[in-house]
């Protein structure tokens, strides 16, 4: 058997796990945003409370469930019956309401009822974060690394890379139209039944690839945060940190995404547009897993950056100039949204790739929580407040509503995305200049001898 093929049964895995995970991310990273819009508050700020603090939530779960799983050896316990537990937690936000906290709290003024349930809001999706974290993001991540290596897992991450889209593909069209039409329990409990269920399917298909790893469970935890592994595994850290970039400017505007065309641009049957948006995209993801097996990891970098930049400044233009010209509108942001987008994922791909394969052996888990604080923490706290202050200080984003004022996301969020997505060329340079095999060379020597 050829093992730099991946088996029938790791593919399952792959996108059984990878797509419901991913759906299950949907609702966590943009629908609960519109559901807080909808339901609560219109409030930015109470939007950017909560992925921020999801973001820290995810990241902790990350690094202890991570450095736990490594230890153990186990991958399949924390998977399975982690999805199973995650999709329970969903179906409880249909019971999360401004009237059901008026029952509990009678006397209260709307102000305070209004700040309760933000509060419960975030405090379950807190819950819930790092249910899902440990599941997904923690065990998950690490498993995929111990089922592939350095020849097949371009296609891996290229078929990976399109989960987040196709996810959300999923969910905008089959569900959309519960949120629409205000049946928000039937529309947690269809998410979180299927996430249960593939959590119960995982029981009977995964199998763990790991070994028990000797060593403290603390000290692990705190593995890749020490200045020594640091500088010993630094281009690791750079490959992070061009991610990090990356993912500061999409979450600038991706929280108020669906509000922003539903609310601005005033396109009431968004989904279509999204949909299109992302099976494009998708295609150009896993079209670029193949061509980074077929040119190396580092042929995408450049020129998917570039595409990213443009295609939100386009998004930004579109927004600010061709607004009252709805059929243009929806024509070039179809196109200019599939190209941010996909170049989005294409750049995401090889760095995914390449991080992987400058990973230190058997410290995947252990390495899930610095990753988090790279993919998730950062650019979850960063770029969902900067997306907030743009929307609550840009006047054409500001209405006297039934609530007071209330906000509506602006095309100037998607300038802000591309201006920060520039810097991602500062640390491309690093990793376009160093020479992987040499470099993986000189640290697994490095660690080697650090270890004894």
């Amino acid at each position: 058997m050829n093992s730099n093929k991946l088996g029938a049964r790791k593919w399952t895995v792959l996108v059984l796990f990878g797509l419901i995970g991913q759906i299950a991310w949907t609702i966590e990273n943009m629908y609960l945003n519109v559901f807080m819009y909808k339901t609560i508050t219109t409030e930015p700020s109470a939007i950017a409370w909560m992925v921020a603090l999801s973001a820290a939530v995810a990241t902790l779960a990350t690094i202890l469930m991570g450095a736990l799983s490594d230890k153990l050896g186990k991958r399949k316990i924390f998977m399975s019956v982690g999805y199973i537990i995650w999709g329970l937690s969903i179906v409880t936000f249909a019971f999360i309401s401004k009237d059901n906290v008026s029952l509990l709290f009678p006397n209260a003024k709307v102000a305070t009822i209004v700040t309760v349930t933000v509060a419960l809001m975030i405090l379950l999706d807190c819950v819930m974060t790092y249910i899902g974290s440990t599941a997904n993001d923690a065990t998950f991540y690490a498993w995929v690394n111990d089922a592939t290596n350095e020849h097949n897992r371009g296609g891996a991450e290229g078929l990976l890379a399109t989960m987040p889209l196709i996810g959300m593909l999923v969910v905008f069209g089959a569900l959309d139209f519960l949120t629409k039409s205000g049946n928000w329990l039937a529309f947690f409990g269809i998410v979180g039944g299927v996430v249960t269920i593939s959590g119960i399917v995982g029981l009977f298909l995964v199998k763990d690839e790991a070994k028990p790893k000797e060593g403290n469970y603390w000290k692990d935890i705190i593995y890749g945060f020490t200045p020594k592994n640091i500088k010993n595994n630094w281009l690791l850290y750079v490959i992070f940190s061009a991610v990090c970039v990356l993912g500061i400017a999409q979450q600038v505007f991706i929280p108020y995404f669906i509000i922003y065309f539903e609310q601005y641009i005033g396109i009431l049957d968004y989904a279509l547009l999204l949909g299109g948006i992302l099976i494009l995209a998708s295609l150009i993801s896993f079209v670029a897993g193949l061509l980074v097996n077929k040119f190396g990891k580092k042929f995408l970098l450049i020129p998917s950056t570039i595409i990213y930049v443009l295609g939100m400044l386009a998004l930004f233009f579109l927004g600010l100039y061709l607004k009252d010209n709805m059929t243009l509108t929806i024509i070039l942001t179809l196109i200019c949204g599939t190209l941010m987008m996909g170049a989005y994922l294409a750049a995401l791909v090889p760095l995914n790739a390449l991080a992987r394969d400058v990973m230190p052996k058997g410290r995947a888990g252990a390495f899930s929580g610095v990753r988090m604080v790279f993919f998730v923490l950062i650019p979850m706290i960063v770029g969902p407040f900067i997306g907030s202050t743009i929307i609550e200080n840009g006047g054409a984003g500001q209405f006297v509503g039934d609530m007071g004022v209330e906000y509506i996301p602006i095309p100037h969020i998607f300038l802000a995305g591309s201006i920060i997505a520039i810097f991602t060329f500062i640390p491309i340079y690093f990793i376009l200049r160093t020479n992987i095999s040499k470099y993986q060379m000189s640290r697994n020597e490095t660690n080697l001898s650090n270890e004894n």
